[in-house]
């Protein structure tokens, strides 16, 4: 890999693409073992100085010109109040919602331009997705309105507001406590009001904003904070602030963590270490069996899942939010920075990178600021409270982890679990170039081939974009997914198969790993402005497993852009996790739950026409038939 160059691709683009889909997909698994997506360190430089420069430097900038305590030359200030925590929140929320934070540039499938969202949420007739359209009256619909556009920029008003607003000075704090600032309560009151509302208009724009991140930080210091600033507020006032804002973040670890707990999780580490800039492929390949042979997760991988991530996610902040010991607290904060500093290196895809950086930053603001002794669980002063918190807290996880199906993996905190609802879709031959069609959408092989100073050839394109697919097919629900396409499908080989989520961010501007934003909702809205044939898009779809560490069988569904939803059923998710990424045993069992009358495999998706083109196509060069073109 080389400054502005990736490194060379395992074979030549134009052989790559006359290849079946699964010799596809070992040649592009094979190679993520030491390449990963392969992007030139030049971007990752971008990805760097957006990191360190746009959040952290500008972030402390606009704190340290809005706090008379908060001085941007001395960074030990940056430490010790805890005005930092709330302006540096309210930042990365702004940076979330524009698109200049997560899911921004190559490693989130934007090319040309490397921004979506705000481009996509300031225009009109863009598609929107409302979670309860049919149900909430006046919330129907999917295409964007001039009520939508304006509800948007005043989420962006309503983001600025705290961050230009001049901090107040807590009155009274507890003896030995520096001196401590906060944003005017009332300054957060626009947030509370716009985005919850901006989410019922399309929950995009909620989601990307990472709401179930920053609203409960908010909501508390609207709440808290003004009990700290009152006139006859007491020192107890504001330790309670202090204690809500460790217990919100060490909700999110916790919760992080066992949703990890299943068979998923080992299967996310092996290739988010390969993605990584910084490691030799030495070490990426001691994460996979026998690379590039056998690319299971090995035992150091299950190790690195579930010792250095699950038991430390769980662990570690039970003892931050338990200890009354400043050293023991100071230890388990600088254990948690390590691990976000960690994750930060690989650069995941959706490339979650400020959001690390603020919750590896902030536990040392937190318990490095905040003397355990006296910020602790233990002396909040109205314990009656902590019912209502935590149950707060805690109700997008448990029922995310009951009923996936109705919270999306975000609030369930189901981030780097592996446990995801997700699609993949299957495109005849020229159904990819009619998504041009819709408003501002450009499919990524066409980005790729306009792409400057140095275009990618056709061929060279489509190469690149299959990588997500390979990627997908690396983690348990890919093989499933698959497995259903082929048992579907009787010309998969001559369809245009993309990864879902690379889809929807052209289609909605944003995706973080939802699978919910691009199922049958999408699905039906693409279908309503191109009027596709059956047969035309088929998208194989599955829901998150609910329960992992209990393995029940995962559910999936079949969707026809013309016919809807064709068949339900589930598969084992050890079925999945024992195959190879190209499934060269076959596809792994499905049970059929529910089938459409009159629909069948094989033939109802594929006409007597279609079959025809189809084994004409194998009278032609391969390369001119669906994906292969």
């Amino acid at each position: 890999m080389g400054f502005l160059t990736a490194s060379p691709e395992p074979m030549p683009p134009a052989e790559f693409v006359r290849l079946p889909l699964r010799e596809r997909i070992r040649v592009l698994s094979t190679h993520w073992v030491h390449d990963g997506f392969n992007i030139p360190y030049s971007l990752h430089m971008v990805y760097i100085l957006k990191m360190l420069g746009l959040y952290l430097v500008v972030g402390l900038a606009i704190t340290s010109w809005t706090t008379d305590h908060v001085h941007f030359t001395e960074p030990g200030t940056w430490l010790v109040d805890i005005v930092v925590y709330q302006k540096l929140a309210v930042w990365l929320m702004l940076l979330e919602v524009l698109g200049l934070a997560g899911a921004f540039g190559p490693l989130c499938g934007h090319f040309v331009p490397m921004l979506g969202n705000i481009r996509y949420w300031i225009r009109p007739g863009t598609i929107r997705m409302a979670p309860w359209g049919r149900r909430l009256p006046g919330t129907g619909g999917d295409a964007r309105t001039w009520f939508d556009v304006v509800l948007f920029l005043g989420v962006l008003a309503s983001l600025v507001c705290p961050l230009v607003v001049h901090a107040e000075t807590v009155a009274v704090l507890p003896g030995g406590t520096g001196p401590q600032e906060l944003i005017p309560p009332a300054a957060f009151l626009p947030i509370l009001v716009t985005v919850p509302l901006m989410g019922l208009r399309d929950k995009v724009v909620f989601l990307a904003a990472r709401a179930e991140q920053y609203l409960p930080i908010m909501f508390f210091s609207t709440v808290f904070g003004a009990l700290a600033l009152r006139e006859h507020a007491t020192a107890a006032d504001f330790v309670n602030l202090i204690v809500v804002f460790e217990i919100v973040i060490c909700a999110v670890w916790i919760g992080a963590g066992v949703s990890k707990l299943g068979n998923h999780f080992a299967g996310v580490i092996p290739p988010m270490i390969s993605n990584s800039p910084g490691q030799p492929g030495l070490i990426k390949n001691l994460y996979y069996r026998d690379a590039p042979h056998d690319i299971r997760p090995s035992r150091l991988a299950w190790f690195t899942a579930h010792i250095g991530g699950t038991t430390v996610e769980i662990v570690i902040p039970l003892v931050l939010l338990l200890t009354t010991n400043h050293t023991i607290a100071m230890l388990g904060a600088l254990v948690m920075l390590l691990f976000h500093l960690y994750i930060t290196s690989t650069f995941p895809l959706a490339v979650p990178l400020e959001w690390n950086v603020y919750f590896g930053f902030i536990p040392i603001v937190l318990w490095g600021g905040f003397d355990a002794s006296v910020y602790n669980i233990r002396h909040f002063s109205t314990p009656w409270l902590l019912i209502p918190i935590l149950a707060l807290l805690c109700a997008g996880p448990v029922l995310g982890t009951l009923r996936p199906d109705l919270v999306s993996f975000l609030p369930s905190m189901r981030q780097y679990a592996g446990n995801w609802a997700a699609t993949i879709w299957a495109m005849r031959p020229g159904i990819e170039e009619r998504l041009n069609e819709l408003p501002l959408v450009e499919n990524q092989t066409d980005q790729l081939r306009r792409m400057k100073p140095m275009p990618y050839e056709r061929d060279a394109a489509e190469m690149t974009v299959q990588k997500a697919l390979a990627w997908r097919s690396m983690h348990s629900q890919g093989r499933g997914l698959l497995s259903v396409l082929y048992e579907h499908l009787d010309d998969i080989e001559h369809r245009t198969v993309r990864e879902g989520e690379g889809v929807c961010n052209i289609l909605l501007g944003w995706n973080f790993g939802d699978g919910h934003l691009h199922d049958e909702r999408l699905i039906a809205a693409v279908q309503k402005r191109l009027n596709l044939a059956p047969g035309d898009l088929v998208v194989a779809y599955c829901e998150s497993q609910p329960t992992p560490w209990r393995n029940p069988p995962q559910q999936y569904r079949v969707i026809d852009a013309a016919l809807g939803i064709v068949e339900r059923g589930t598969w084992n998710v050890e079925d999945c996790v024992g195959q190879q990424p190209w499934l060269p045993n076959g596809p792994v069992p499905l049970r059929v739950s529910w089938t459409a009358p009159d629909y069948r495999r094989h033939g109802t998706l594929t006409t007597d026409k279609d079959k025809a083109s189809h084994h004409a196509c194998h009278r032609r060069p391969l390369r001119w038939c669906g994906s292969q073109r």
